[in-house]
């Protein structure tokens, strides 16, 4: 008899809290009961569920007695409140927000990655930065068979990882082109930032606030994420993150350097390989992955892969994948399948 688990989601009522449950739905994971959490502006509202209807309830610390996996996704701080108390209770908590994520007693975890690192966790698991999750699902092959040096990566991100009112002024400043330079901002590139720009018909090179060395944070989560999840401090990593006018799917130009010889083809096949993966590079008949094509779609894509015309050793890799799915509540809940296949709960 297949065993069942109390599960709860806090922030349900959120775009990643709701992709959270649709893939409970979709991969039929063992849920024997369900809560949805939620601040008190949510709470009272509906969702639906494996054919039955569910109340919103407001998170309290109670909420989570028990709960066996708690799926979190209503930003930094609510889980610096609560997470803690539902470990308390006896759940394990896998975090889809920054709080944790460079705290070296919580394991960080991509399970095509490094699932054996979800066994010392100690209460809390943290879910990586969207782009870090698909640029490190198409990397590890690469690493694993021919060591790597060097990581350089731009970004060319979907406003959806600013939330839904970043969705919605991006629709409204698009449906007046003549205005674009002056339209109504407020959400972007940071909605707590002295000034905001328009996103639509535009490409701003900030997510996130700057920190004191000119990158922003967003960028410091993907060099700080990458060498945690990959177990390697002497790996250079640098990256550029750029917010562009796309509903749905980040983009990534990534460079990478390797330890030892390989060839185009080596590397295809490493993508063929590679769980989570799929290969889309054929550039004769213009296939090559897009955001538009990968939205709502599980893999990472990735294409346009060839070597550098300077460094033998060097090769360029255009990576696409959801950012609402893989990059966040597939991920969570393969982290919670990966706890069951290897008997941790």
């Amino acid at each position: 008899m297949v065993k069942t688990y109390n599960v709860a989601i806090m922030g349900a009522t959120g775009a990643v809290g709701q992709q959270m449950k649709d893939q409970l739905e979709k991969r039929k994971f063992p849920v024997k009961d369900i809560v949805f959490l939620s601040s008190s502006r949510s709470a009272g509202k509906e969702i639906r569920f494996n054919g039955k209807t569910f109340t919103v309830q407001e998170a309290k610390p109670e909420s989570f007695e028990g709960i066996d996996i708690a799926l979190f996704s209503a930003g930094g701080s609510v889980s610096e409140k609560f997470a803690p108390e539902a470990v308390k209770r006896g759940a394990i908590v896998i975090d889809n927000t920054s709080a944790f994520r460079m705290d070296k007693e919580v394991p960080l975890v991509v399970p095509e990655v490094n699932k054996s690192d979800l066994s010392l966790h100690k209460g809390i698991i943290a879910n990586p930065n969207c782009s870090t999750i698909q640029m490190v699902c198409a990397l590890q092959p690469l690493k694993e068979q021919f060591g790597m040096t060097k990581i350089v990566v731009s970004t060319y991100q979907a406003v959806s990882g600013a939330g839904i009112d970043a969705i919605n002024e991006l629709k409204a400043q698009s449906a007046d082109f003549d205005n674009a330079k002056t339209a109504d901002a407020n959400m972007l590139p940071v909605k707590s930032a002295a000034r905001h720009y328009p996103i639509a018909f535009n490409a701003i090179p900030q997510i996130d606030q700057f920190t004191d060395n000119g990158y922003t944070f967003e960028e410091m989560k993907m060099i700080n994420e990458t060498k945690k999840i990959m177990h390697d401090d002497s790996l250079a990593v640098a990256a550029t993150c750029v917010r562009l006018p796309v509903v749905t799917g980040h983009s990534e130009s990534v460079y990478v350097e390797l330890k030892g010889a390989a060839t185009v083809e080596q590397i295809k096949q490493a993508m063929v390989d590679a769980p989570g993966v799929e290969l889309m590079d054929d550039p004769s008949n213009q296939v090559y992955p897009m955001p538009l094509m990968a939205a709502g779609l599980d893999e990472v894509f990735v294409g346009r892969i060839r070597q550098d015309l300077d460094n033998p050793n060097g090769f360029h890799l255009w990576v696409v994948s959801d950012n609402l799915v893989k990059g966040a509540a597939l991920n969570s809940v393969q982290i919670a399948e990966a706890l069951i296949d290897e008997n941790i709960i």
